[in-house]
């Protein structure tokens, strides 16, 4: 698979979600989710035309949009795209807790090429992204469930990610760590051999 530019990477990822605020913003959340299913749909293909695979949260992530997306237009109810990243961020959360559970670390599958890390890295790591899953959940169902529809969408849009970062960015220890265990047990080997 060929390796796309983080920034680009970033904006096939962010894209949909702008498109999903201006729409929203100009037109309404109807309009502002068809346009969302549109351009999901657009990255997808994009990512696929430059990397000739496509990426699995992204792809499982499209398929939510567009399955709760076809129902809030379809019923004309919009409970169910605010729903939708409650149900995908648990889905993700029960996927590495069951993975955990049966001694497979999914979330090594996903960050494998980025990270080399000891076992006990990778089993932290897992946990803490359960975690962060499950709080995201959480913190949808707060702001959907007590705000207005525009605040959802904005924190949709500009919430998500920087606390994502701030998530991301405090898990760089135990990732400097671990890597550095993985590091030395690999060069005991060598040593040994």
């Amino acid at each position: 698979m060929k390796q796309v530019n983080p920034l680009l990477k970033l904006g096939l990822e962010m894209g949909p979600l702008l498109v999903f605020f201006l729409v929203n913003n100009l037109h309404g959340l109807f309009f502002g989710t068809g346009a969302f299913m549109v351009a999901i749909v657009i990255a997808l293909a994009l990512s696929y035309g430059i990397t000739r695979a496509v990426p699995v949260i992204p792809l499982v992530t499209a398929v939510f949009v567009l399955i709760f997306g076809g129902l809030t237009l379809l019923l004309a109810d919009e409970v169910f795209i605010k729903m939708k990243p409650t149900i995908v961020n648990l889905l993700f959360g029960a996927i590495l807790l069951v993975g955990l559970l049966n001694g497979r670390l999914f979330i090594r599958i996903l960050l494998g090429t980025a990270f080399q890390l000891s076992e006990r890295g990778w089993q932290i790591l897992t946990r803490a992204w359960i975690i962060y899953f499950i709080f995201l959940a959480a913190l949808n169902e707060a702001v959907w469930r007590n705000f207005s529809t525009d605040t959802w969408v904005s924190f949709k849009v500009f919430g998500v990610l920087p606390i994502t970062l701030i998530f991301s960015f405090a898990l760089l220890p135990v990732i400097m760590r671990h890597s550095n265990e993985a590091n030395e047990t690999k060069s005991a080997d060598l040593h040994e051999s």
